[in-house]
């Protein structure tokens, strides 16, 4: 990517801004800590605990996609431990209703007046479990949550804690049992990661640490132990350092010629012959964010080409629709992208 990626000499954390130096290895410790929490429990996965670093550090919602037994609800689980924060789980299914998500109004028969029941969406990190088995009216009474923080129950409006991020997880649209997520609520994940399958050796860590789990004793019998028992309930970082990691997270440095190449990417997916549907500014503002997070979690406190190609394909290619003529020639929506990044390098 051609132009000044690296911040003017003002921006530097180093040299005579002692304090900010400081302040910036506090974060990377608090980093280092959580990404070594999770690693006790989950074996490899290091590109999605980044990925659930950025959304958490952004405040962006994330989209986990793979086929079943790739540990998404496990990781989700374990960052929720490791990071004192509210957390709540809801599985969806075909029969879930919005109200079990968003919370309804109940007649208190004491007082014969209508009282408002919260419904689980009232956390900080929402778990919403294969979000795709639930028909699209229930995906879509998320909208709401996902964009403006709050929800309505009854005609009153009510804000969500802060902060609020909803991490989801989704089996493959051509798996049984599923409907295709709307693309109004797609455009509200700031990323939608893709997981793969681990690596021979990573699996046979897996599975030696499996083996190594016994059995737990309860009452008069006994059940064997998973991974969901291994984490530890003691987090490893608070709300407060929370808050200065999204804070280290606003004080990165993004320039003008990194800027400028964001809108011409996301404009040039508007105006691909190949798709019918292009990116929407949301994307814009999720790479710049994005990239920032990821810089942080480098070490850097300025972001360089590296993070807009590392991250392009989890910000771009949910919120784009091939045509019908790209499908069928065969293309991908990932074959798309590259062409257009590799006019960049």
């Amino acid at each position: 990517m051609p132009g000044p990626n690296s911040p003017p000499a003002t921006a530097e954390l180093t040299g005579p801004d002692t304090q900010a130096s400081n302040e910036l290895r506090e974060v990377i410790d608090f980093i280092d800590k959580v990404r070594t929490r999770v690693a006790t429990v989950v074996v490899g996965q290091d590109t999605v605990v980044e990925r659930l670093l950025i959304a958490l550090f952004t405040g962006g919602h994330l989209l986990l996609q793979g086929v079943p037994g790739l540990a998404k609800t496990l990781l989700v689980s374990v960052l929720s431990k490791t990071i004192d924060l509210d957390f709540a789980r809801i599985q969806f299914t075909i029969d879930l209703l919005p109200s079990d998500i968003l919370g309804s109004e109940i007649l208190d028969q004491k007082t014969n007046d209508f009282r408002v029941h919260k419904g689980p969406v009232f956390t900080n990190l929402l778990l919403a479990d294969e979000i795709n088995r639930a028909a699209p009216k229930v995906q879509g009474a998320l909208l709401e949550a996902m964009q403006e923080r709050k929800v309505t129950i009854g005609g009153e409006n009510f804000s969500l804690p802060a902060p609020f991020l909803v991490i989801a997880t989704q089996n493959p649209v051509e798996q049984a049992g599923t409907f295709e997520l709307p693309e109004a609520q797609l455009d509200r994940f700031m990323l939608l990661h893709r997981l793969v399958y681990p690596s021979p050796e990573e699996e046979k860590e897996i599975l030696r640490r499996n083996a190594k789990l016994g059995i737990r004793v309860e009452g008069k019998g006994a059940i064997a132990t998973t991974e969901f028992d291994m984490l530890s309930n003691e987090p490893v970082g608070s709300g407060k350092e929370l808050i200065a990691a999204m804070q280290a997270v606003q004080n990165v440095y993004v320039s003008e010629a990194f800027i400028e190449h964001v809108v011409e990417i996301v404009n040039r997916t508007r105006n691909h012959p190949m798709l019918e549907l292009g990116c929407s500014p949301r994307a814009g503002i999720s790479l710049i964010k994005a990239s920032r997070a990821r810089a942080l979690i480098q070490g850097r406190h300025y972001v360089v080409p590296d993070d807009l190609y590392a991250l392009a394909e989890d910000v771009i290619l949910h919120r784009c629709r091939l045509n019908y003529e790209a499908l069928a020639d065969g293309h991908t929506g990932a074959s798309v992208l590259q062409s257009i990044l590799r006019e960049f390098n």
